[in-house]
């Protein structure tokens, strides 16, 4: 049986309003009565009903992430720290896959289950700035990944320029001058690709190497076989890479596939590094160097933020935050927001010491 607010008063005798001081954390309550409220609590493992009390406040205490795929590890495991840190403030988190869909990604923008959630946490692919601002509820909304930057709502990424930067300069430290980069897109959803193309390109550049057009490889999509096809091509063009870059880590353990089938060794012959830190490539034969974004940090600034919307932030102008969307012509502005990330060298391209 689940016990009530009043059964914990009755059990310690005191009022239900001095139980709920206590629970709610509330500093004037004398030190014996807390005591005895408190070992009320415990003697009766009472738990406050979180949804009750968001209800109250008009709130239903469930947020949604919406993400383009959950096959790709790295959202996968981004939603697991969106919803510890979501569980922190008593949230649920509510998760859907658009499939990087435009029509899917606009039902998410203009409400999704209508009125069931009170903010949404949004990684879109398809949709742009204007689409959000025209299919805006008013639900609290924040943007993550690189399609959108500078928009309608807050927004939290990494620097996925000087990500890829590092990461090459790192190959290039190594001696390696022809290093192949995969995973080039150049459609309108390819925001993550173009940067970190750029990233690759200027740290070429910088080494005073020439960026080598056969060398860039596209990838429709950023999962292992796409990896694997990609490596194949490069080398069935006779193209002979001695690193690679993959722009994520799906792509990178298809490429190291690939690699091992042809009878090169890696890093001997080629090293090989990608984008993600997932947890897959720690346990690759060998493991796999790459950049490991702070999805801890992702998560918990995205949970921040649509928690300060929802409890009525302002700006520093002192402007009221109308909802999650910025509204044309209000003084509300979005924040832009960048989360850590680090190098994680492992063998595949420093080998095994």
């Amino acid at each position: 049986m689940r016990h009530r607010l009043k059964d914990v008063a009755v059990r310690a005798g005191v009022s239900v309003k001095t139980v709920s001081n206590v629970v709610n954390g509330y500093q004037h309550v004398r030190p014996d009565t807390r005591a005895r409220v408190e070992e009320a609590i415990a003697e009766l493992n009472y738990r406050p009903n979180l949804s009750a009390r968001s209800l109250r406040k008009g709130r239903s205490g469930v947020i949604a992430l919406a993400v383009p795929e959950l096959d790709l590890p790295y959202f996968a495991e981004l939603a697991r720290h969106v919803v510890e840190a979501a569980a922190e403030r008593g949230w649920t988190v509510l998760i859907d896959q658009t499939g990087g869909s435009r029509e899917q990604e606009r039902m998410v923008a203009a409400g999704i289950r209508d009125h069931l959630i009170d903010g949404l946490i949004f990684s879109p692919l398809a949709l742009t700035g204007t689409d959000l601002v025209d299919g805006a509820d008013g639900t609290p909304m924040v943007l993550l990944g690189e399609r959108i930057d500078h928009g309608p709502a807050d927004h939290v990424a990494i620097d996925n320029v000087a990500a890829a930067r590092e990461i090459t300069t790192h190959l290039i430290g190594l001696g390696r001058r022809r290093i192949a980069a995969i995973g080039a897109q150049r459609t309108p959803k390819g925001a993550s690709a173009r940067l970190r193309l750029g990233g690759y390109t200027a740290a070429l550049t910088a080494a005073g190497i020439d960026v080598d057009e056969h060398l860039v490889a596209p990838a429709a999509a950023w999962h292992r076989a796409d990896g694997a096809a990609a490596m194949r091509a490069l080398l069935d063009s006779g193209v002979r890479p001695d690193a690679v870059f993959c722009f994520n880590d799906t792509l990178a353990l298809g490429a190291l596939r690939t690699l091992h089938e042809a009878g090169l060794r890696v890093p001997d012959d080629v090293a090989v590094a990608g984008f993600d830190d997932i947890e897959d490539g720690r346990f690759a034969i060998p493991t796999l160097t790459t950049v490991a974004p702070d999805k801890a940090q992702i998560a918990r600034l995205a949970v921040d933020l649509l928690a300060g919307r929802l409890d009525g932030a302002t700006v520093p102008g002192g402007a009221a935050v109308p909802g999650g969307v910025a509204v044309p012509g209000t003084a509300w502005a979005p924040r832009e927001l960048s989360a850590g990330y680090r190098l994680a060298i492992r063998e595949s391209t420093a080998g095994r010491s």
